[in-house]
């Protein structure tokens, strides 16, 4: 048996208004708050970025692992936003960790479910017996344009996971992966901003992809959306979530536990991991849970799993993710904001 024996999460402190964003772009914050249920989001401090975030929500997966670091061997962060272009962002992970020199490490991309991506083969390796715990962290510093539709909800956070056969919280009885070349959302190389495909983004990619890696768990479990306690999606927005489950028939329920983005916003590779975070916070014994990802370009990563009788052990070794989001918020102005995210950029 395995599965996950810590988790942890980090949200930097700084949130800026939905309204804030859109007075400044003449925007009707109304429609971005009533049509994509966004209210806020977080944004990172100057000095943050990807990796400080994944040092953080990792010791908080340490502190309830209670393993020794030297006894991980694969440390995976999966991100769009890398610091460095050529270089590592595992290695200084693992280092602040105290998990080198004999470790391996990799950085994983694939849009937003680059965190999953790199969950899923840290799983692998440990299932395999080929190492004893790995880690798989989702971590991003979103970039959206200044006045685009991303501006509203591209955000940052951090969620991490050690994976083992001992000591488990939630086992995993189930992956799935459903993938097609479609190309929704992209961001060539020296280009600062991405670009996306509007509209196309939703049916053909969003929608087809989270069903398609959902339907074909539960065919492959013999599960059906009743079974579970809990299910968490890929937060691009409020609506998606809500909507796709309801299409594949979920409750609302079963979401809104792991549903972080209209005060978080879409932490992007972090996004559907933070909500699992959430989820883990406050299982219980026997719940099942559904989390489906998805990446553009595109493709979800689907993940069955089962809360442990440890799960009720470890949930306050370490903080809890609403608690992050909820306490010690600094809110920013626009002029800040554009400051903390370079935004306002020298001519070249």
């Amino acid at each position: 048996m395995e599965g996950i024996v810590g988790y942890g999460a980090y949200i930097p402190r700084n949130r800026i208004k939905v309204e804030e964003i859109a007075k400044v772009w003449g925007a009707d914050a109304p429609s971005y708050k009533k049509g994509l249920m966004l209210e806020e989001k977080s944004v990172p401090s100057p000095d943050q970025d990807t990796i400080t975030m994944a040092v953080e929500a990792s010791k908080n997966a340490l502190k309830r692992a209670k393993i020794d670091p030297l006894e991980i061997g694969a440390v995976y962060i999966g991100s769009e936003s890398h610091p460095y272009a050529v270089k590592p962002s595992g290695t200084v992970l693992a280092e602040a960790l105290g998990a080198i020199p004999e470790v391996h490490t990799a950085d994983f991309e694939f849009a937003c479910k680059a965190g999953t991506e790199g969950m899923f083969v840290a799983l692998g390796l440990v299932k395999s017996g080929f190492i004893k715990y790995g880690l798989g962290v989702g971590a991003d510093t979103s970039q959206g344009a200044p006045g685009d539709a991303l501006e509203y909800s591209a955000a940052a956070g951090a969620a991490a996971f050690i994976f083992g056969k001992e000591n488990i919280v939630a086992e995993i009885h189930e992956t799935y992966a459903f993938m097609t070349d479609t190309p929704d959302f992209w961001r060539r190389e020296y280009q600062y901003y991405p670009q996306h495909g509007g509209r196309f983004t939703g049916d053909p990619a969003y929608f087809k992809h989270v069903q398609g890696a959902a339907l074909g768990i539960m065919k492959k479990a013999g599960m059906e959306p009743s079974d579970f306690t809990y299910v968490i999606f890929h937060q691009p927005n409020g609506k998606f979530p809500f909507r796709v489950g309801k299409m594949l028939g979920f409750k609302k329920e079963q979401i809104e536990t792991g549903w972080l983005v209209n005060k978080l916003g879409n932490t992007y590779s972090g996004s559907s991991p933070l909500g699992l975070t959430a989820v883990l916070d406050i299982a219980k014994p026997g719940d099942k849970i559904l989390l489906v990802s998805y990446g553009s370009g595109a493709g979800s990563d689907a993940f069955i799993l089962e809360a442990t009788k440890r799960i009720e052990e470890v949930q306050d070794l370490a903080a809890k993710t609403r608690s992050i989001l909820e306490k010690n918020k600094k809110y920013l102005e626009y002029g800040e904001y554009a400051k903390f995210r370079r935004k306002i950029r020298k001519a070249e």
